[in-house]
């Protein structure tokens, strides 16, 4: 049964952009029963700077850092260790763009349902800002707002309901800068904001502490299929701390490409490498229902964001499983003539390229997912091997470190190819072996989800606590 609503052309010319939509007017109502949130625009205390389209191909394996949109956690957070660098003098170059401490960065696009934000709390980061990332910076003659303050209203649904409302586009939402300085928020005091910080914080220790206690996924993988294969982490470390050694002229030779590279050559690639094949004889061909195969170029005229099929990119999968956040869609045509480049169930894309994302892998886990892969991504089919299982292995060190080794080019563009990947080691476990790992991997992922939704509960506290005391504030 459908859900009718009805309105006047008078609430519909209320809309800058004319919106006239389902969404829209639920979105209005929410927005109109807190008049009390809405007291002043923020741009009346702050600017905006937009970011910079920085070229992939200017990517450097190290450098200064730049900020792209995926490098904004959805808890608020600046993943530095996941960003990208740039050339060193492109830090004067582009001064425009740099990331100062105190800003507000706020992603600019997004799926509808939240737009990313975070507070650089960084001493004197080296971070520039790449496209479709915004910095919200405090006007040099504004003393009276507590920025911390106004960082916690980027949490709370009456801030996220104002730029939800003006968000454009029907896969990808995107806002304009102008209207982010629209938005409005509460007159509090600066003397009742920094009360209010006071009285939070202890919550955002209790955070903190919960963050803190939180294990990282890579460490519960490795440990799972290190205690299982029996291997020595520590006394890998202590390889890996080996810069210098020697060599001779027939090991350059004992390979296709004649690779005379150190990270070729590397001895903590060798010890890895040995050791997993101690242990098995299988390879990843042995479980590949089909051969491993590339993705499929695109031009920008092919990109339809009315289209039914997801072009999925590097991007995409940086994250270690398939974001549409930033996923753009095909045109119909292009998809029908690019069938056999889809993704389905149980599939496992492989990024092959870019510093920072060559060797990431996303498990595909939708039943219903309309998706073309693309041509620097693999598509890996398993057979005879569970594809979650597998998917658990390639996040592995054991994995990793092979792509590491493997991989070819220099700079920003490193390579790893299918003939590759389909030689890489992988244990010969049967179906209970490959079911009693996966099970002890998802009971640990499993209690850390608890602790985020822990992290959520605090959160929505917090956000109930500044709520009372603006709906309490006088005028």
């Amino acid at each position: 049964m459908g859900v009718v609503s009805k309105t006047s052309f008078s609430e519909i010319s209320k809309s800058n952009y004319l919106f006239s939509t389902f969404n829209y007017f639920r979105l209005r109502k929410l927005i109109d029963e807190k008049k009390y949130f809405q007291k002043v625009r923020l741009g009346d205390f702050f600017e905006i700077i937009s970011g910079f389209a920085f070229s992939s191909k200017d990517y450097t394996d190290e450098g200064v850092l730049v900020c792209r949109i995926g490098d904004i956690s959805k808890a608020s957070e600046l993943l530095v260790d996941e960003m990208l660098s740039l050339p060193d003098d492109y830090f004067e170059k582009y001064e425009k763009y740099r990331i100062l401490k105190n800003d507000i960065l706020i992603g600019l696009t997004g799926d509808g349902k939240y737009f990313k934000t975070c507070l650089v709390d960084l001493h004197e980061p080296e971070i520039l800002l790449n496209q479709r990332v915004g910095i919200l910076r405090l006007k040099k003659d504004i003393t009276t707002v507590a920025i911390k303050f106004i960082a916690h209203l980027f949490s709370t649904d009456e801030v996220q309901n104002q730029i939800r409302i003006v968000a454009m586009g029907k896969t990808q939402k995107n806002v304009s800068p102008f209207d982010i300085l629209n938005v409005k928020i509460p007159n509090i005091d600066f003397t009742k904001q920094n009360e209010l910080l006071e009285k939070i914080k202890p919550v955002k220790a209790e955070i903190s502490e919960l963050k803190n206690s939180k294990l990282q996924i890579v460490n519960i993988i490795n440990q799972v299929f290190g205690e299982e294969l029996k291997f020595d982490w520590s006394a890998f470390k202590k390889v890996k701390k080996v810069k210098t050694y020697t060599s001779s002229i027939s090991k350059f030779a004992n390979n296709l490409d004649c690779r005379m590279g150190i990270r070729f050559h590397n001895k903590a690639g060798a010890y890895i490498q040995s050791f997993l094949e101690s242990k098995t004889s299988k390879r990843i061909k042995d479980f590949i229902s089909e051969n491993i195969v590339l993705g499929k170029s695109v031009s920008p005229s092919d990109y339809d964001e009315d289209g039914e099929y997801f072009y999925i990119a590097m991007s995409n999968i940086k994250s270690w499983e398939f974001d549409p956040e930033d996923c753009k869609k095909v045109s119909e045509i292009y998809a029908a003539s690019n069938l056999n480049k889809t993704v389905k169930r149980g599939d496992i894309l492989l990024a092959r390229s870019g510093e920072g994302t060559i060797g990431k892998v996303a498990l595909i886990e939708d039943e219903d997912i309309n998706g073309i892969f693309a041509d620097f991504t693999q598509r890996i089919r398993f057979t005879g091997f569970d594809p979650l299982c597998a998917y658990y292995y390639m996040r592995s060190d054991f994995f990793q470190y092979l792509v590491y080794t493997h991989k070819k080019g220099l700079g920003n563009n490193t390579n790893i190819f299918p003939s590759q990947i389909k030689e890489f080691p992988i244990p010969d476990w049967d179906e209970t072996k490959q079911a009693e790992m996966v099970e002890k991997i998802k009971s640990q992922l499993d209690a850390q989800k608890v602790i985020d939704r822990q992290v959520e509960e605090k959160q929505q506290a917090i956000n109930k606590i500044i709520e009372d005391a603006i709906k309490h504030a006088p005028d």
